[in-house]
């Protein structure tokens, strides 16, 4: 350089230092019109080591960084030559303390890019690395500067970026080997940017905390997104994690342009989802095009050659329609190939996103735990939740791995505080259930092949409307069924038409399906049975939806007998919540549907012993799970399993408990209404069998086995137990037992009953019983109850009694037939050959294969309650149950057994009714009166007793 330039570009003064630049503009001219290189060169490395990495002389520094900027004004296009000199010195710059310094630093790069244009991408990593530094600068000048030189440099990019090649790697002007090189494709030239070498500046820069940077970065990402040649939204893996991360500042610009971008990059994947899928669909539909004109062709020349052998100039014309078929064959395989990918390049079909590792980030994100974090990202959580929502739309396929992973994060955020992601977290539920169901559709269509048909199951759209507190696409479900049906009978119909020909090759180059990964069901089911815990109802119900939908889609993987979720399921049984415990029911009562009877039997017991255990639970829902049980499983089978576990437990406070809580729903359950008609049929073999199981284990409650014969209508037996009433220990709870008795009698389950003391003739033990009753209770208002009821009916009680001379042998010769059935070999012989009615006509008839021994049931009914007395005693003493009785219990042993023959007729003088003695007593028995017959049935018993 002159020394009248150097000396102008050493000045203090910008207007100097600016009229050097101009000077040396003009002698790089002259130089490049010369073609003098060599001096270019000289100026070039001049102004870069003499004045721009001047560190310790900013003027320096400034001179020679308006200097570069005038030599690449003046060089133009040959720039890209020197480029690799000019650019490092002026992006050191970007660095200098100097805020004057950064600010021409800035200036001279935007000169100098002006001029260079495209070839500025081959050092785009170096100033996109400058730029972003600057965007957080402290000086307003310098942002502004570099604001400016953004602009441009995006502008450059957006022009450039995908296709432009550097004059540097672009092939020679020679002619010859040159003009071959030429006529290269332009996807095999380098171009100066590349997306490879961007992208881990980019990773790096992303996880920067500056939201002034954090914006200069989504700025250049939407740009590079809007470029379509350049497909950012294959590496979207690369740098979404850090892009989430943006949602979080609290800057509301850099809130806003990152949720903007986010969503563009989400159309931009279901745009492309679409796009690959309308192709599929097409290539699909134009090979069944193919298939069904190669069928028709075929069918044409076995038709020729069947009737080819009648004329000559028949076959030649069937080879003439066989030529014109082949022609068409070739015209629709060439449609296929161009539909295969030589036909009409659409956009983004050759984009190749990686849902997996997007998936993955996204559930990264939702495994932030509940704190108070979780409020600061509530802006990164709900945009999670969309996403995952929309890849259901997407690719809903590639979801099936992170299945567990989204049950354990999504279900708890379905009791969010926040509203909006609450909404969100049962939105991704109902549509992974959604999914879930629609595999289970798919996975029996090879069973519709062979004649059946798919069912959904009906109650589970209305369970998941319940879980979820929002309306469910029913329609839509219902409209993927009728739509898989369709599907099966068309698979059908090509199966049957294809027969066993070999494949086409447009067949085989048909889209094949891709395989759906199968569900880890081990894993859901652990996934959902930890949300048990959770503390929050809506969860805790979705949790238990879950496992009854995935148990109906397969009920031989999970949940099984040796599974440890069963304890859990049953501890659920004390869950607060009344909906959780209804579901745990119905998964409970299901998973017994399909297991064998020994799950069943194990469920029963465990249940008990739950109730056992947790009596807090047996008051409270006690009720509310029999009843429940009872509507999804068979009620009888509840009871008589219930019934036999009762009858041995040795607990018998527990099982005089739980027998008055099975009486009680036996009585009032609306549920249970079937299980009272059954009852009140004795005259069948099942009924008498029934009712005998539930007798023996209601022993140990003494009102509700009383109950239990009015139920069944064995009047006389509940006249018996009456008697045994009279030489028990009258309890204050058996007071209040017997209390609601009499209030239940006055309900609409015990209206027969009522009626039935309009004939007094037909039931005379009815009256004996509601008198016992009477007499049993104190002066309250269950007595009043009574009383007036009673009240009403005896004007016709004393109407068909007190006139007769004469009672009919049917009317008191039953107690003869109940020894006849039973067999006692204590009644005397002349007993034995006596039928009459229980009741009414033909009762309890005898029966040569046995029916109900009442007598057996009697000792079994004192033996209990003894029993009872027995532990209240020992109980009350202090000592332990199953110990040796002490000697003061030995020697009130005896006394307390009924004796024999005494008390009996007491409890029936408020009747009235005076029965004569029947003929033909047995010698050793004598006459008890009026009721003699009675006298003779307890004989019966203290027979069997001491035999």
């Amino acid at each position: 350089m002159d020394p009248n330039i150097t000396k102008a570009l050493n000045d203090k003064l910008y207007d100097k230092r600016k009229s050097g630049a101009l000077e040396l503009e003009g002698l790089i001219r002259e130089s490049l019109a010369a073609g003098d290189f060599d001096r270019i060169q000289r100026i070039v490395s001049q102004l870069c080591h003499e004045y721009a990495y001047a560190v310790h002389q900013p003027h320096a520094r400034n001179g020679g960084l308006i200097g570069l900027a005038a030599a690449s004004i003046a060089l133009g296009p040959e720039v890209a030559r020197y480029l690799e000199e000019i650019v490092p010195p002026v992006l050191a710059c970007f660095t200098d303390q100097d805020a004057r310094v950064r600010y021409y630093a800035c200036e001279s790069m935007y000169n100098i890019a002006k001029v260079a244009k495209g070839e500025i991408l081959v050092y785009f990593n170096q100033v996109f690395d400058a730029l972003c530094k600057l965007a957080a600068d402290n000086e307003l000048s310098v942002k502004n500067g570099a604001e400016l030189l953004d602009r441009l440099i995006k502008d450059i990019v957006a022009e450039s970026a995908a296709s432009y090649v550097s004059i540097l790697h672009a092939p020679g002007d020679t002619a010859g080997e040159g003009a071959s090189d030429e006529e290269k494709p332009a996807h095999e030239l380098p171009t100066a940017f590349s997306l490879e070498r961007f992208l881990p500046l980019l990773e790096e820069r992303i996880n920067v905390l500056s939201p002034f940077t954090r914006i200069f970065l989504v700025a250049w990402i939407m740009l590079l997104d809007s470029i379509p040649d350049l497909e950012l939204v294959a590496y979207l893996p690369r740098f979404l994690g850090g892009l989430f991360k943006f949602l979080s500042d609290e800057n509301q610009d850099v809130n806003t342009a990152t949720q903007t971008t986010l969503d563009r990059f989400l159309s931009e994947i279901r745009k492309i989802a679409r796009i690959k899928q309308g192709i599929a669909e097409s290539k699909k539909s134009q090979a069944d095009e193919f298939n069904k004109s190669t069928s028709s062709f075929r069918s044409g020349a076995d038709a020729d050659s069947d009737t080819g052998s009648s004329a000559i100039t028949d076959r030649r014309g069937s080879e003439e329609k066989r030529g014109d078929d082949n022609d068409s064959a070739s015209i629709a395989i060439d449609d296929d190939k161009s539909a295969s990918g030589d036909g009409d390049w659409v956009p983004g079909q050759d984009v190749q996103v990686d849902h997996n590792k997007i998936l993955e980030i996204l559930v990264k994100f939702l495994e932030t735990p509940f704190g108070d974090k979780e409020t600061e990202n509530h802006d990164i959580l709900l945009t999670t939740l969309r996403w995952i929502d929309s890849f259901f739309d997407i690719c809903p396929e590639e979801i099936m791995p992170f299945v567990p992973s989204l049950l354990t994060h999504v279900l708890p955020r379905m009791s969010h505080d926040i509203e909006s992601i609450r909404q969100a977290a049962i939105k991704v539920n109902a549509s992974l259930m959604d999914y879930i169901m629609s595999l289970s559709d798919d996975s029996r269509r090879p069973d519709t092949t062979t004649g059946g048909q798919i069912q959904l199951p009906t109650s589970l759209s209305a369970l998941g409307k319940e879980l979820t507190g929002a309306e469910r696409r029913d329609s839509n479900l219902s409209a993927r069924l009728l739509k898989t049906v369709i599907q099966d009978r068309t698979d059908v119909r090509s199966l049957d038409s294809k027969g066993t020909r070999t494949p086409t090759p447009a067949e085989e180059r048909g889209p094949s399906p891709q395989k759906i990964p199968e569900l880890d069901y081990q894993a859901a089911v652990n996934a959902l049975t930890l949300q048990f815990l959770n503390e929050h109802e809506a969860t805790r119900v979705a949790a238990i939806a879950w496992l009854i939908m995935l148990h109906r889609m397969a009920p031989g993987k999970i949940l099984s007998v040796e599974d440890g979720t069963f304890p859990a399921l049953l501890k659920t049984l004390s869950d607060p919540s009344e909906a959780v415990v209804t579901r745990d029911l119905l998964l409970l009562s299901q998973i017994s549907k399909n297991s064998d009877d020994s799950y069943f039997t194990s469920f029963m017991v465990n249940l008990l012993k739950l109730f056992c255990t947790d009596r807090r639970l047996l008051e409270t829902r006690g009720n509310l799970i029999i009843r429940q049980l009872c509507v999804t499983l068979s009620a009888e089978r509840i009871y008589r399993t219930m019934a036999d576990c009762l009858e041995k437990d040795e607990d018998v406070e527990f099982a005089s408990i739980m027998v008055q809580n099975l009486n009680n729903n036996l009585i009032t359950a609306p549920e249970l209404a079937d299980l009272r008609k059954r009852l009140r049929n004795l005259d069948s073999r099942d009924g008498q069998s029934f009712f005998v199981s539930l007798f023996k284990s209601w022993c140990h409650n003494a009102v509700a086995t009383f109950s239990l014969c009015l139920l069944a209508q064995a009047y006389e037996q509940a006249y018996h137990l009456l008697q045994i009433f009279a030489d028990l220990e009258m309890t204050v709870n058996m007071l209040i037992q017997i209390d609601k008795l009499v209030q239940l009698l006055e309900s609409p389950v015990f209206t027969y009953l009522r009626m039935q003391l309009l004939e007094p003739e037909r039931y005379p033990h009815l009256y004996k019983c509601l008198y016992g009753l009477l007499m049993l209770l104190p002066q309250s208002s269950a007595f009043a109850a009574l009383k007036n009821r009673l009240n009403s009916v005896s004007a016709i009680g004393y109407l068909h009694m007190a006139p007769r001379g004469y009672v009919p042998t049917s009317n008191f010769n039953h107690l003869r037939q109940k020894s006849s059935e039973t067999g006692s070999p204590s009644a005397p012989p002349s007993t034995l050959g006596n039928s009459g009615s229980f009741e009414r006509p033909n009762r309890l008839k005898a029966r040569d294969e046995g029916g109900v021994k009442w007598v057996e049931l009697l000792d079994k009914f004192k033996n209990t309650q003894e029993r009872a007395r027995k532990n209240a005693r020992l109980a009350s003493l202090g000592e332990d149950i199953g110990v040796g009785m002490s000697p003061v219990e030995k020697e009130k042993g005896p006394p307390e057994v009924p004796p024999k023959n005494v008390r009996l007729p007491g409890p029936a003088a408020p009747i009235g009714r005076p029965l004569p003695t029947p003929a033909g007593q047995a010698p050793g028995h004598k006459p008890r009166g009026s009721l003699g017959g009675l006298g003779r049935f307890a004989g019966g018993v203290a027979g069997r007793k001491k035999k």
